[in-house]
This record gives C-alpha cells, structure tokens and sequence, in this order.
C-alpha cells in the first residue's frame, strides 16, 4: 500500500468519524480528545513497528557482519583471498539492501563451506593414505587404516595439501621400492630353495604369511624385509656351504673313479653331478643340484667306491706302477727307487705291512715327476731317436758294402740299391746331427744342473763314445785302403819277382782293429752304435 492510499484510506474514516459524531452530538472538546486519543494510539503503533524493523535491520546487519567473518575465516583457513571489500564498495555504490547483501554473503558462504568440505575430503584421503603406509611398514594393523583421525582445520590450504601429498609421493615410492626390494628376495629364495631342494611355500611362510599371497596383500614392513634378507642370506650360505661340500665329494669320486677306471655307463647316474664340480654360486641353478637327497647319494656312492677300492687296490697299485714303468720305458728313464717294484708291491699289500694308499701316492708322484722330465726332454729324445735309427742304418750300410755279392742279388736288388742310397744320405747327415744333438744335451745339463740320461747311461757319453769309435772305423777303412793298395804293390812286385810280405802280418792288423773297434774309452758304460741301435728298439 502506498502512502497515497494509505493518507486516502485514513481521510476517509475521520469523514466517517465526522458523521457519526455529528449524529452522535459529540462535542469539539470530546472530539479533539479522541482525535487525540488515536494519534497517541498511531504513535504508539508507529514507533512498535520502527522498534520491529530495527531489530530486523539489527539482525540482518549483524548477519552480514558473522556471515562475512566466516567467509573470511575459510578464505583465511585455505589461504585465499576473501573479495569482501571491493564487493562492499560496489554494494554501497549500488545502494544494495540488506537482505540483498545478506543473500550474496551467504551465497558466498554457501560456496566457501562446499569448497572447504571438498577440501576436508582431499585432505582426510591423503591423510588417510599416508596412515595406511605407514602403518604398513610399522607393521601396524590394516584395519586401524579406516579409523577415524582428526584433522587440523586450522590449514587447509593448498600449500599445506601439497606437502601432505608429497609426503604420500615418498611414502608410495618407499613402498613401490619395499615391493620391488621384497619380489627380488622371493625370486632370490624361489631359486635358493629349487636347488637345495626345500619347500619354497613353507620357507615363506615361516617369515610372513601374507608374502605366498597376492602382491597388494603382502607386508612390506621393516620386520619382515629384515627376516627375508636374513633367510637369503642364511640360504645363500647353505648354498655355498653344500656346493662346497659337494665338489669335495665329487673330486674324491672323480679321483676314485680315475683310479679304478670306472666305466662310462656307472658315471652316467652322476654326471649332472660331476659337471658342477668347477661351477660357481651362481652357476648352480638347476633344481635339487644341491639337495640333501643328492648329497646323501653322493656319499653313499663314495662308500661303495671305497669299498670297492679296498678290494681292487692290489689290481689298481699293480696299473699303476705298470703304467709308471711304461712311462719311463718310452721317456728312456730309470726308475731310481727299487723298493717299490712289482714284487714288493704285491708283499706290501699282501702282508698288510704297507697302506696301497701310500704306494698309490708314490706312484702317483714318481708319474708326475717322470711326466714333468718327459716334458724338458722331449726335443732331445726325438733327436736322440733319429740319431740310433740313423746308426742303425749305418750299420745295415757297412754289412751291405761288406758282401760281395751286392750286386748279384737277383730279383730285388733295385730296392735294396735304393735303401743304400737313402741310408748313404743320412749316414752323410750323422755327424751334423750328433753335434746339434750334444748342443742340445749340453745347454740341457747346464740349465738342470745334472746329467741327461738314457736307459740309465749318460746320452753325452754315449754320443762321445759313438764319435770316437766313428773316427776309429774311418781311420780303420783308410788303413784297408793303404793295405789295398799294399798288397797290390807286393803282388806287382811278386810278377817282377820281388819278396812277399808274410801272411800273418795282414791277419794281425785285422784282429787288432776289431779289438779295437769293440773297445770303449768309458769302462763302466762300454757301448757300440750296434748297441745303441738296440737301445732304440727298446725304446
């Protein structure tokens, strides 16, 4: 209702008011009082309702003032600007009512608390999260996770939510790091307990649990990487401890088998067993390789074998020294020790005076000595060798040239002509080997420091002596030579009738020559190049 209506509305009830009293016969008095009466009554009226809208304006100011501080206490719990002021200055510029502002305000309000709910939520999650991390690496209950906390509402800034989620960053990082630190030690223990032949689900499960289940479920906390670690390494030790054990068992098999030249299809059963012998740790991966069963088979193995070796040791020392000697029969050297031969060996056994052990070892050791010497003479009896076959040939050359019939031999002769002519070739070719041979034997002796000997006598000797009774028999052919051509001067002088020289000075020259030519110039060695060519059968 408008002022206009409303000063109408009362002009036309005094009007009524004047009639009535007029019927009526009121008085001016009475009536100046009543007019009085209802001015007071209007007045009274009046200031009630300013009174009413006073206190409205009151209330609507004050919340304005509370609104505006708590949209200032949000802006001021997640740091950010409230926009209160310029808003107020552009309300007072457009003569806003109140109420208006209050409507503003609380939108404002409304908008601020939703934010700061959505913001709570955000940090309750993280919040959250990082508790249930923690608790996991403290080994704390996974329930406790989804229990309530409070939160400090007095920051709920974005700064402060940063910090919060780089905090969770690290912590599911640390985690990601603890899977991946946990799946290794599994695969690790998973391949530990394939070859030492353990239950790999009863291993894990002494440690955690939760580490035979799924990855999300598994515990990461520092007790339980600790045991894990810890198993590893007790395994890993295992591990070494029985490969060590086991090559040592398998050397002493290989060494048995070696021995008593155990057959091929009785190895079979243990050769994926042999072939570790010189693996490493980490070479060893194949399941049960390293076993308790495996090793319990080993060692029974290892008993048979002893009590195998026991009964055929006598047969195995006999071998041995056989293949000693062979040895020495091919390398030209003499065994010095004579206590262990064949017959003494086969006493020693019999009688039980002797461990075989020990004459195995001596044996063995005599082998390795022989085999190590063989080695540094190798070069020299090769050509010691071509030197006898070259002396052979040389003397097959002299009873060749000696029988008169060499060229009537018939059928044949052109092949026996052309071993002649080969064993001429080499014959020319002796003294230049037997000079690089006692270079050989000489630079040999001054580096060893002792004598190089063959089939027990000094190669050295042997080739001065092979020298000398060389020169002897060349100086003997030169004096058939003089006694040719002697002899026929005599007869040319016998047809002109000149004296003969007697007979028997011819025979006594013959007989001192070969006296000589047997002759050695070392009497504890005497040798001739027939000898010598013996010797080379031997060899």
């Amino acid at each position: 209702m408008s002022k206009t209506q409303f000063e109408s509305i009362c002009s036309t009830l005094l009007q009524e008011l004047e009639i009535i009293w007029d019927e009526v016969g009121e008085t001016e008095t009475e009536r100046e009082k009543i007019l009085i009466e209802i001015e007071d009554e209007c007045r009274v009226v009046y200031c009630r309702k300013i009174e009413k809208v006073k206190e409205e304006r009151n209330r609507l100011r004050q919340d304005i003032v509370d609104s505006k501080s708590r949209v200032i206490a949000i802006c001021s719990v997640m740091e950010e600007p409230s926009s209160l002021g310029r808003q107020h200055q552009s309300d007072q510029s457009g003569r806003r009512s109140l109420k208006e502002e209050l409507v503003k305000i609380l939108q404002k309000l409304e908008d601020m608390e939703k934010r700061k709910s959505e913001r709570k939520d955000q940090f309750i999650q993280v919040i959250e999260d990082i508790k249930c991390i923690r608790d996991e690496i403290n080994e704390e209950s996974v329930d406790t996770c989804s229990s309530d906390f409070s939160i400090d509402e007095s920051d709920l800034s974005l700064r402060k939510l940063e910090e919060l989620h780089s905090e969770l960053y690290t912590l599911q990082e640390e985690k990601r790091n603890r899977m991946k630190h946990i799946q290794d030690h599994l695969r690790t223990l998973e391949s530990l307990c394939s070859v030492l032949g353990l239950k790999y689900g009863e291993t894990v499960t002494k440690i955690h649990p939760s580490l035979v289940e799924s990855e999300g479920s598994r515990s990461i906390s520092n007790t339980t990487l600790d045991k894990l670690a810890s198993s590893v390494n007790q395994w890993h030790e295992t591990k070494i401890q029985r490969m060590q054990e086991l090559q040592d068992l398998v050397t002493t098999m290989l060494e048995f088998w070696n021995l008593m030249d155990t057959p091929a299809e009785e190895q079979q059963k243990f050769i994926n067993v042999s072939c570790n012998i010189a693996a490493t740790v980490s070479e060893i991966t194949k399941p049960n390789s390293l076993s308790t069963d495996l090793l319990e088979e080993v060692k029974d193995e290892l008993s048979r074998l002893e009590e195998l070796k026991w009964s055929k040791m006598k047969e195995l020392v006999l071998k041995k020294r056989s293949e000693l000697e062979e040895i020495c029969r091919r390398t030209h050297i003499v065994l010095e020790e004579q206590d262990i031969s064949v017959e003494n060996v086969i006493k020693a056994i019999e009688s039980g005076d002797v461990n075989p052990e020990n004459i195995l070892e001596q044996i063995e050791y005599q082998a390795g000595k022989v085999k190590e010497e063989a080695l540094s003479r190798k070069e020299i009896l090769e050509k010691a060798e071509k030197w006898l076959n070259a002396c052979e040939e040389e003397n097959w050359l002299e009873e060749y040239n000696q029988d008169e019939n060499r060229y009537n031999a018939g059928k044949g002769s052109h092949l026996i002509l052309k071993r002649a002519e080969k064993a001429r070739a080499l014959v020319n070719k002796l003294p230049a080997m037997v000079e690089a041979l006692v270079s050989k034997i000489t630079i040999w002796e001054s580096e060893k420091e002792a004598e190089f000997l063959f089939d027990g006598n000094r190669l050295l000797w042997m080739l001065e002596e092979y020298t000398e009774l060389r020169e002897e028999k060349e100086q003997e052919r030169r004096r058939k030579r003089d006694l040719k051509k002697l002899q026929g001067q005599v007869t040319s002088e016998q047809d002109k009738g000149t004296p003969t020289r007697p007979q028997s000075a011819k025979k006594g020259l013959k007989v001192s020559t070969n006296k000589r030519f047997a002759s050695s110039p070392h009497t504890d060695s005497p040798r001739s190049a027939k000898s010598f060519t013996s010797q080379s059968r031997y060899g």
